[in-house]
């Protein structure tokens, strides 16, 4: 971990195209959650740079802004090769943006897919570089929502949601 940046790995027995079929979905997200702040979502499935969909959040999950509460966030992805790279930043109402960035690298590996989840605040907006909120999500609750992602895709995630991307 960097002073801006985290990134955890862990092996998924699955072909990359079955773990990137949770990734760009936005139930999927859901899903894997770890932190307990995705509460639900609205969108379709994204296939490309600038694809979006809108998170349900609960921040009081986290506990330590409460008074945030219930809100929504417009996921932007950012970059998005089909079965190898998603990545993506969120617009709610705080102004101005947080300018923070999550994604996945997927490597296909023998016995399945090394999947790295990052999370990197390097870039954000020099308003919040001060304010001691970041990292918003830790280290411990990406790995721990590696682990719901490889147990997601054992169990078989919905296989309507698992056909290879066309993109």
């Amino acid at each position: 971990m960097s002073e801006s940046r985290i990134e955890v790995s862990r092996l998924v027995e699955a072909e990359p195209h079955d773990v990137f079929a949770v990734l760009r979905d936005p139930q999927g997200h859901v899903a894997i959650d770890a932190t307990g702040m995705l509460q639900d979502a609205s969108g379709e499935r994204v296939s490309a740079v600038g694809d979006t969909f809108v998170v349900h959040m609960d921040r009081e999950s986290l506990g330590d802004l409460p008074q945030m509460g219930r809100y929504d966030v417009e996921v932007v992805i950012g970059d998005y090769e089909a079965d190898r790279l998603i990545s993506w930043t969120i617009l709610g109402t705080i102004r101005p943006p947080l300018g923070h960035v999550y994604g996945y690298r997927l490597e296909p590996r023998d016995g399945g897919t090394l999947v790295t989840s990052f999370y990197d605040w390097s870039e954000i907006h020099p308003d919040w570089a001060a304010s001691g909120i970041f990292p918003v999500v830790s280290e411990a609750a990406l790995r721990g929502t590696l682990g719901i992602l490889d147990r997601t895709v054992r169990r078989g995630y919905p296989r309507s949601a698992a056909a290879p991307c066309t993109s």
